[in-house]
């Protein structure tokens, strides 16, 4: 069952943004070498429960936190919400290292992530 492994706060401030979490819950940040600007979130020590996450500046008005959902075929995924009268917010995309992933809105305009592991994009 595909289960939510990751989220992504979107900021005007990124740097403002992580100082909070910093200080608040004691979470840190390591900038990403990626073709964007993006900055991992770690929250807690590898084996402990729970997901870390990113960081990004907000380039939509409308994005705030997206939790992504780890699925197997991302295109499968795509046929199913558009189906189920869902909407894709954001096209399928590649992201080097990591995998596809794309934007979609639920019934209620709610938006999550949803990603497909292929380490060998570049």
């Amino acid at each position: 069952m595909p289960r939510v492994e990751y989220f992504e706060i979107n900021a005007e401030d990124p740097r403002r943004v992580m100082s909070f979490y910093k200080e608040v819950f004691g979470w840190s940040f390591e900038e990403w070498k990626g073709p964007f600007e993006y900055w991992l979130a770690r929250t807690g020590k590898k084996g402990e429960k729970g997901i870390d996450g990113g960081v990004q500046r907000r380039t939509d008005p409308r994005a705030t936190v997206v939790n992504y959902i780890g699925v197997k075929d991302i295109d499968e995924l795509v046929r199913k919400i558009v189906m189920n009268h869902g909407g894709i917010v954001q096209q399928k995309t590649a992201v080097p290292g990591v995998g596809w992933v794309i934007m979609f809105h639920d019934t209620e305009g709610n938006i999550f992530g949803a990603m497909q592991e292929d380490e060998s994009l570049r």
